[in-house]
């Protein structure tokens, strides 16, 4: 079950209040029912900061740094927002619940409670960051084991291409050209998320993002994910001609199909997935260039996903025979209606 921003809301108290039951248990802090209540005013705000409710432009900033960097800041980040939660739960217990019976209860007034505070948060923030280098899909489905064995699946694939990346680096040098990418694709990560979907690989100047079918077509996820994307760039234009000169452009092919989903390697595990449906999207990508089309989506994915949101259209562009493939296939054009366009800018 997955719960969007309004529903993790009341959520993230839940879940506090099951981290201060846990603590009460272990360390015998007074009352259950104090645990709990201080364990959700803690709890909350860390969990709201890592759903990006909480500090998002900060969390981008951190995110973005070597991982030194991010793990001291983080934990930091963590430590200050646990003495806040904590001066606030004290205060919450004492003047209106009145269950503060002793100063075990004030849980980080003692060094065992910092010192359990300081060992929690590292360890959640290590994870986060590994996390973070393997993709979140990956490192779940890897830590559950779920592609230990092949599976039979279909998947929705997402080629996405960064234009004029090649004429960038001519002008500006392999190092700026680096950076420029990165920036892109660093824009690329929270559309991506927000469409629960996984970034899988990065090639050069190409950004592969793949989805479960369920939740690919739920309402048009993977689409809408490639026009906030575009929305996004357009948003902080400002800020991307300041930094390199130029807004990124970017061409997409989407296409979806049967593949069979296993963990390859042993000293560097990664999921591959292994079928015609990957080189059929490099391909429509390819089209995409020759038609001078900005979306590319197959025919096939868009039966599987249905009635389109009521913001977006497609235009279909009949049939076209690709490469390595025997039977025609039918492609159409996606985008904004005019005035969704308009509203993005």
């Amino acid at each position: 079950m997955r719960f969007g921003p309004p529903g993790f809301i009341l959520v993230a108290p839940a879940l506090g209040a099951l981290a201060g039951l846990l603590y009460g248990a272990i360390f015998d802090v007074g009352p259950l029912a104090g645990a709990a209540i201080r364990g959700a005013i803690i709890g909350t705000p860390i969990m709201l900061y890592e759903r990006r409710l909480l500090f998002p432009v900060l969390r981008e900033r951190i995110r973005g740094l070597a991982t030194p960097l991010f793990l001291l800041a983080t934990v930091a980040l963590y430590v200050a927002l646990i003495v806040a939660g904590n001066a606030l739960a004290s205060t919450v217990l004492n003047r209106l619940f009145r269950f503060m019976y002793s100063e075990r209860n004030a849980m980080l007034m003692t060094d065992t409670g910092l010192l359990y505070a300081l060992a929690i948060s590292a360890v959640v923030v290590f994870v986060f960051r590994v996390r973070d280098l393997i993709g979140p899909g990956v490192f779940a489905n890897l830590l559950i084991g779920r592609y230990h064995r092949p599976i039979n699946e279909e998947r929705i694939f997402l080629f996405l291409d960064v234009t004029g990346s090649t004429q960038f680096a001519d002008q500006h040098g392999d190092r700026e050209a680096q950076a420029y990418l990165g920036q892109v694709f660093n824009a690329l990560a929270l559309p991506v998320s927000r469409a629960r979907g996984s970034i899988d690989d990065y090639i050069g100047d190409l950004a592969l993002v793949t989805w479960t079918m369920e939740r690919g077509v739920r309402d048009a996820a993977c689409l809408r994910c490639v026009f906030d994307f575009e929305a996004r760039l357009a948003a902080e234009a400002e800020a991307w001609r300041n930094r390199f000169g130029q807004v990124p452009e970017f061409r997409a092919a989407l296409h979806c199909g049967p593949v069979v989903t296993a963990e390859i390697g042993l000293e560097r595990h990664k999921i591959a997935y292994f079928g015609d449906v990957v080189n059929t999207t490099a391909r429509l990508e390819a089209l995409s260039k020759t038609l001078g089309v900005h979306v590319l989506v197959s025919a096939d994915l868009l039966d599987r996903i249905g009635p389109l949101p009521g913001n977006l259209v497609a235009e279909d562009l009949g049939d076209h025979t690709l490469r390595g493939r025997e039977a025609p296939l039918t492609v159409a054009a996606s985008r904004r209606r005019p005035s969704e366009v308009v509203r993005a800018r």
